[in-house]
């Protein structure tokens, strides 16, 4: 495989986290792509902020292409997990135009790097020393994680469920189906841990 195989493959793996991130947000009201369904108030809205600002650092700052782009969540004082939540103020269309423009500063550096390219994580500590090859599979696995989320959240909200519109990869079932199934693991669960 040539590098720019490996790079285009990677850049493939990003690119479908990625949608599926913001396919999570289609059909929700502004309410269900903010509301917090977990403890510690996971919401797609944040999500896809969150994952947004860190390719912006990870694609930008770090291989000396910063983008002239303010993520006032980040500065110093900032409110914590500030970049985990959209305020009222922040509309769905500027998340989401914020994550497409760092999508476009990531694909050009990747474009324009080699995979073996330098570059430095300062928060990293003694780790910071990275090439492209390293930040592609991090931003692969970060997004992933946060895809991740987002299905939960979705299928907490309104029971969709799927890797892409196009493809769930979900096991076939009708709504039946599913709640015998869902069944079925709750009396494994119980018996389980009837016997501990």
């Amino acid at each position: 495989m040539t590098e720019y195989d490996a790079k285009a493959e990677l850049h493939l793996y990003l690119q479908r986290a990625r949608e599926a991130l913001l396919w999570k947000l289609e059909g929700l009201s502004e309410y269900d792509i903010r509301r917090p369904l977990t403890r510690t108030g996971t919401n797609l809205l944040g999500i896809v902020k969150h994952v947004a600002s860190v390719e912006l650092g990870y694609f930008g700052e770090v291989f000396g292409r910063p983008a002239d782009i303010e993520l006032p969540w980040f500065e110093d004082g900032a409110e914590p997990n500030a970049d985990m939540w959209a305020t009222p103020d922040q509309s769905r269309a500027e998340i989401v135009d914020l994550y497409r423009r760092s999508w476009q500063l990531a694909d050009d550096t990747i474009a324009a790097l080699p995979l073996d390219a330098p570059g430095e994580v300062p928060w990293w500590g003694d780790q910071s020393a990275v090439t492209l090859h390293r930040i592609l599979v991090h931003m692969i696995a970060e997004t992933q994680r946060h895809a991740g989320h987002a299905d939960i959240v979705r299928e907490l909200i309104d029971g969709t469920v799927g890797l892409r519109r196009d493809v769930d990869n979900m096991a076939p079932g009708d709504e039946a189906w599913w709640s015998e199934y869902r069944d079925r693991v709750e009396r494994g669960a119980r018996e389980a841990g009837a016997a501990t």
